[in-house]
């Protein structure tokens, strides 16, 4: 693997776990305010932020490669209403896809057909996650200066549930 491809895809991983933390810090923030729903859609959140960089820790493996695990920074945040994790959540899925554009564009640099194969899944992935960032700020924009309006947003986002990345599934 070109080292360039390996260093960025390494760093992926730290990146991935940065943002399970940032996204837990999310989590923290709704619980203590009350609104477990909102709680709940983060720290599942934060769970696919693990398993994403438990896909690129493996596909590092599948490739004879060896991980080097990193330090993660802790989320430096504070948040004063309910609104400012959500635009966080947006602006740092757009940090993140920038991120899974560049790895794609090394991969493409130096011909690793592979890997911009496996960062196919990765670019959908951010297109759903940019999507439902931006669809949670247009909800609370409409309906969450309304006290039934956004216990029933909290309602909702209290029904997600978890489910495994199918780049973790094992057939």
């Amino acid at each position: 693997m070109d080292k360039k491809v390996y260093d960025l895809i390494n760093d992926q991983i730290n990146k991935e776990l940065y943002s399970a933390y940032l996204y837990l810090s999310f989590a923290d923030y709704y619980e203590e305010e009350g609104l477990d729903g909102y709680a709940n859609y983060y720290e599942i959140q934060a769970q696919e932020e693990r398993d994403h960089a438990l896909i690129f820790r493996n596909y590092l493996h599948e490739n004879g490669e060896k991980v080097k695990l990193l330090a993660i920074d802790q989320p430096d945040k504070v948040f004063t209403n309910f609104m400012e994790p959500l635009e966080a959540a947006l602006e740092h899925e757009k940090y993140v896809t920038d991120l899974i554009h560049g790895i794609y564009a090394a991969a493409e640099e130096v011909g690793d057909y592979r890997t911009k194969k496996f960062m196919g899944w990765f670019i959908d992935e951010q297109l759903e996650e940019e999507d439902n960032a931006d669809d949670m700020i247009t909800k609370m924009k409409l309906f969450g200066s309304d006290p039934k309006g956004l216990y029933d947003l909290d309602q909702e986002y209290a029904a997600r549930v978890y489910s495994t990345p199918s780049p973790l599934v094992k057939a």
